[in-house]
């Protein structure tokens, strides 16, 4: 594969995603980054945010250094963004809509072998194609959130989609020298995987708070001490392998199968506030209602010591990671 100094990367999008990823592609890579967002204060955006993702105590990595030296162009169009770009990632808006259209002007702007990424958390590839002219050059590249401190990047191919691609995107990542951790899923589904254990679990947890047999604050204690620092160093099929002892999970399954049957069935649904058009989040009604005030006091509303915060913990917890 080319090298990522052969690379021009260019990212439509620059919310968190998109400045997060801006952050790695700079930091581990020596490729050029061209970034494009329709937001009309994108290059002050830029010059306040991206110096807390990327090494802000290293000169050469100062908004006004990386542009001098080529290495990252604010662009002012789809246009310009895409102008000999060997790779394209879009982190736009969550809304099918948008990807299916945006897809083709992209088509029509570069190269017949530039790579085409996008960073949704849910939508499908083959959704996202569908008015493309060549649907073999577009795949999923989905993150978890920062993408330029965790690791986890589930690359998600359409059925259309080309090996030749996937096995790029697996490469790219493998060979960046960030310690992430790419994984291909080899079926499409709503949420892919992350997203979908991570909800499951957030489904749960809202059920729980619903009913009254713990409170917010309290979940997040109790999963902090407990299942957080577990599966910060063993996934789920490894831990429960252990929690079987000598038997391993054949063991484990064996002898806990009624309680684990038992938790199964006796699940509470909890849903969406539903509207003619569509599924949405009602603050003043239902479950929801008690999700959000029970976060809002324990937590208020997210502040710049917050994140850095839990950046700050993130990364030790993956230093602790290395060392297994």
């Amino acid at each position: 594969m080319a090298t990522h100094s052969d690379q021009r990367i260019t990212l439509v999008g620059l919310g968190a995603i998109g400045i997060s990823f801006a952050a790695l592609h700079l930091r581990f890579t020596s490729a050029t980054v061209s970034v494009f967002d329709t937001r009309p204060d994108l290059e002050e955006h830029l010059a306040s945010v991206l110096p807390g993702y990327v090494d802000s105590s290293d000169p050469a990595f100062s908004i006004a250094k990386l542009r001098s030296a080529g290495r990252l162009r604010i662009c002012s169009s789809l246009e310009e963004a895409c102008d000999n770009a060997t790779l394209v990632q879009e982190q736009g808006p969550e809304n099918l809509d948008f990807k299916r259209s945006i897809w083709p002007k992209v088509e029509k702007l570069v190269s017949p072998t530039t790579h085409l990424w996008s960073s949704t958390s849910g939508i499908a590839a083959s959704l996202q194609s569908q008015a493309m002219e060549d649907r073999s050059r577009l795949l999923v590249v989905h993150p978890f959130n920062p993408p330029h401190i965790m690791p986890l990047i589930e690359i998600v191919p359409a059925p259309e989609t080309s090996p030749a691609e996937v096995q790029f995107a697996r490469d790219y990542f493998d060979q960046m020298g960030s310690g992430h951790r790419p994984v291909v899923i080899h079926k499409e589904c709503p949420g892919f995987v992350g997203n979908r254990l991570a909800f499951t679990l957030l489904r749960e947890a809202c059920s729980l708070v619903d009913q009254e047999i713990i409170s917010v604050k309290d979940l997040d204690v109790l999963m902090e001490a407990s299942l957080g620092p577990r599966w910060a160093v063993q996934g789920p099929f490894k831990s429960y392998n252990m929690g079987g002892g000598a038997g391993g999970i054949n063991a484990f399954l064996k002898n806990l199968s009624g309680t684990i049957q038992n938790v199964w069935d006796s699940t509470v649904p909890v849903n969406f506030t539903t509207t003619a058009e569509g599924v949405s989040t009602d603050p003043d009604a239902g479950w929801e209602a008690k999700i959000i005030k029970q976060t809002q006091d324990a937590y208020g509303s997210p502040n710049p010591t917050q994140f850095t915060i839990r950046d700050k913990a993130l990364k030790q917890v993956l230093e602790i990671q290395k060392q297994m």
